[in-house]
């Protein structure tokens, strides 16, 4: 499947079949590719929960109020970001690059974000939803289904993951094979409010 189709066919499927495994190659490169993601500064400051314990599974879906993809679909990943990236030995995310661009960008990263805890939040936002989105097309391209949630207790996911204080929780994503369709897509705002031309109007 090609990207474009990839990104017209993607739904949120909300139920799976139990007994569909993803194979483990398909679960490398889904990850592998998920990876590619951009981060500012290449900070890489996602950090991928992959839930294998069915005891967890059990766990999360009462967080997540029994929502039936928890437990039933092939993957359950939990986005979660590194709000502190920024601090934690930058230059290991330019190591090998030309000395020109590690001079340049490494001594910026820290001071572009200690001062403001907002853009600290903001920034893992940003590279959760894109890897969120990089991760579901992955999962299409490879005829899976996937469903970003964010109905869930923040707090209670956060205990059972044993979420470290200077992490946040982006989102959950559940991967597998769809047992029936999502329902049609609906509701499609007219493209003079999505779209703004230079600037919104006075």
């Amino acid at each position: 499947m090609n990207t474009h189709e990839a990104i017209r066919a993607r739904r949120a499927v909300k139920h799976y079949d139990p007994d569909f495994v993803i194979p483990p190659e398909h679960e490398r490169e889904l990850f592998d590719l998920t990876r590619q993601s951009p981060t500012s500064f290449n900070m890489q400051n996602w950090r991928f929960v992959v839930v294998k314990d069915k005891q967890k599974r059990e766990q999360i879906r009462k967080a997540a109020w029994g929502q039936a993809q928890i437990t039933e679909a092939s993957l359950l990943v939990i986005l979660c970001a590194d709000i502190k990236a920024h601090a934690k030995d930058p230059a290991r995310y330019w190591a090998g690059a030309p000395k020109a661009a590690q001079d340049a960008l490494v001594p910026n990263i820290t001071p572009f974000y200690e001062a403001e805890p907002h853009k600290q939040r903001d920034e893992a936002m940003r590279s959760v939803g894109i890897a969120s989105q990089t991760l579901m097309l992955a999962a299409k391209a490879f005829d899976y289904d996937s469903c970003p949630m964010i109905g869930f207790d923040a707090n209670e996911l956060a205990a059972i993951i044993n979420l470290p204080e200077d992490h946040v929780i982006g989102m959950i994503v559940t991967i597998g094979k769809a047992l029936k369709p999502a329902w049609p897509k609906v509701g499609a705002l007219a493209d003079d409010e999505i779209f703004i031309i230079d600037e919104f109007p006075g």
